[in-house]
């Protein structure tokens, strides 16, 4: 993929100045704000309801770039972490941030930076390449997230891990991940022609 140095926040708006920095303030609550709503959207699913966590995580750190999108995940994971319960259900503080999804939270920042790397070298123009990022980003959240699990004091080895925390996601994560694969190349062209 060819360098572009540029991702879809830096085409929308102001782009010098104290504007720039009102802009980049906006986009980080903004971001905040949609990763705590995606947190609590469930969509009904076999074999486990879809949230949308994942989805939002990823797409952001294609729209935002890495620096952007790092600020917003750690952000979101501060004000979590202060008891404000922007994650899944009604959940929030460092207990649950300790718990058994701490290694997926871990994989979100990991992922948002990751997908803000291959925005920057151009992934996201085409469908292929977001596809491509989109499942490193997904491997980058599965690996800790797993690994962390194991680690749990409930957990009954690596099989157990393996069908509590990967095998009935798989399905949701295809689905959103061919939404984002589309939907952040489609965002370009739809900035391309505004432009043109």
């Amino acid at each position: 993929m060819a360098m572009t140095d540029t991702v879809l926040i830096e085409r929308i708006g102001p782009a010098e100045g104290r504007a720039l920095w009102a802009k980049r303030a906006a986009a980080v609550a903004l971001g905040v704000a949609i990763l705590a709503t995606s947190a609590k959207i469930s969509v009904p699913m076999w074999p486990v309801p879809i949230t949308m966590g994942t989805f939002a995580v990823l797409t952001l750190g294609a729209a935002y770039g890495p620096r952007l999108g790092l600020a917003t995940i750690l952000l979101y994971m501060a004000v979590g972490a202060a008891g404000v319960p922007l994650f899944a259900g009604e959940s929030a503080g460092l207990a649950y941030m300790l718990g058994g999804t701490g290694g997926y939270l871990l994989g979100y920042v990991l992922a948002t930076v990751a997908l803000g790397l291959a925005a920057r070298a151009g992934w996201d123009r085409s469908t292929g390449g977001m596809a491509a990022a989109l499942l490193a980003g997904n491997a980058l959240i599965y690996v800790p997230g797993l690994i962390w699990l194991n680690q749990m004091p409930y957990a009954e080895g690596w099989s157990w891990t393996l069908a509590a925390g990967l095998t009935p996601f798989l399905l949701g994560d295809a689905i959103k991940l061919v939404l984002a694969a589309l939907l952040i190349p489609a965002a370009w062209k739809l900035l391309g022609s505004a432009r043109g």
